[in-house]
């Protein structure tokens, strides 16, 4: 297929429970740095690697479940997807001093561009959109940037 070009790349890794959420950051950190995201958007790939840990760890937390994280990139939006195996949709509760937890979901809606979560036969997927920045037009001609 001569001329044709890569639309979209893609990683998928499955967490067992027992994993847990510090391997799925370190390797969604590689990912970022592979996309060039560690350095030149440092805050976006943190908002990410936040997001990654919120959505495994309610994986394995609230659903009891494997996660299955999904990113992919398709030049506008890096779409951060996790998949356990609860039917139930998430439902952001509002915070409470009462309660440890319940913040995650208003984390990730104060990060993600977008996020929402679909039913799938065998549970369910949330995707948080990251996108990157739109170059600032008056950068444009200064030494050293692109």
């Amino acid at each position: 297929m001569s001329g044709a070009s890569v639309r979209a790349v893609g990683w998928a890794r499955s967490l067992p429970v027992s994993s847990g959420v510090r391997t799925a950051r370190e390797w969604a950190r590689g990912h970022l740095e592979d996309l060039g995201w560690t350095t030149s958007l440092p805050e976006t790939a943190d908002d990410v690697l936040l997001t990654v840990s919120e959505l495994v760890t309610n994986a394995h937390v609230h659903a009891r479940s494997s996660a299955q994280l999904v990113m992919t990139w398709d030049q506008r939006c890096l779409h951060v997807s996790v998949h356990d195996s609860s039917p139930h949709l998430p439902t952001p509760r509002p915070p409470s001093a009462g309660r440890t937890g319940g913040r995650g979901l208003f984390l990730v809606d104060a990060l993600a561009d977008t996020w929402q979560a679909h039913p799938c036969p065998d549970g369910k997927m949330v995707t948080a959109c990251f996108r990157p920045p739109a170059p600032d037009p008056s950068d444009a001609g200064r030494p050293g940037e692109a």
